[in-house]
């Protein structure tokens, strides 16, 4: 069976846990503390970072984006008959997706308003971009079907719907499109199965602890999202 090794909230992690999943590929998870990383996983990872999939014949794999396509390429694709073409297309979207989630993680993590606004505006214009693409027609990034873009862009989806239970800040407010691809991605897909069952509890710790977002009352109106004025 492969092995994963993660941090409790990473979101890279969670992306190679939800195509593990979506596949239904049995494997086994080691979460391990990044203040304190292992010797044996500092052997194993070239850049001291999770995730890392050790394969069934034992070899180490890093960088998600590599292990994504180590999945693809070892257990077959998630989805049947792509082009090359829309194979391409798919891997820039993903990949859009995935580097913004550093950009998320830092706009969670700020601790003034004008840091928090700053990075906020950065991320948005992200999923602006993701708004414009959707046909707003299909529940998921393309179609009916779940799909590799999908799967990178959960981490970023899961976590706004998080931020917005806690806080009511909704980073997709005024992005109706968006939300409505939100809410379907969460609903189809077991997100609790792609997270360690502490997950929520350590990631409010973590991100709604001494944080600009931690203040709640304190967050400016214009960014809070009210159903009544801009969700879909």
């Amino acid at each position: 069976m492969i092995k994963l090794v993660s941090f409790t909230i990473c979101p890279f992690v969670q992306r190679v846990t939800a195509q593990l999943n979506a596949k239904q590929i049995p494997y086994e998870i080691e979460y391990i503390n990044l203040k304190d990383k292992p010797q044996w996983f500092l052997d194993i990872s070239p850049n001291g970072q999770v995730p890392v999939l050790l394969t069934e014949a034992g070899v180490a794999l890093f960088e998600s984006d590599a292990i994504v396509e180590y999945i693809e390429d070892e257990y077959g694709p998630l989805e049947q008959g792509v082009s090359h073409t829309q194979r391409a297309l798919d891997r820039a979207w993903s990949y859009l997706g995935s580097k913004h989630y550093l950009a998320q993680c830092g706009v969670m993590s700020s601790k003034d308003e004008q840091t928090f606004i700053q990075r906020a505006e950065k991320l948005r214009q992200a999923f602006a971009k993701v708004e414009a693409q959707l046909t707003g027609e299909s529940p998921f990034f393309k179609s009916d079907r779940l799909s590799n873009v999908d799967i990178a862009w959960l981490p970023l989806l899961h976590r706004a719907a998080m931020i917005k239970a806690h806080t009511q800040y909704d980073f997709l407010c005024g992005l109706p499109k968006v939300q409505a691809w939100q809410a379907a991605l969460l609903a189809a897909v077991e997100v609790n199965r792609t997270v360690a069952d502490d997950f929520e509890a350590k990631f409010t710790d973590f991100y709604l602890t001494e944080t600009f977002l931690a203040k709640g009352t304190d967050i400016p109106a214009q960014q809070v999202c009210q159903a009544a004025s801009c969700c879909g």
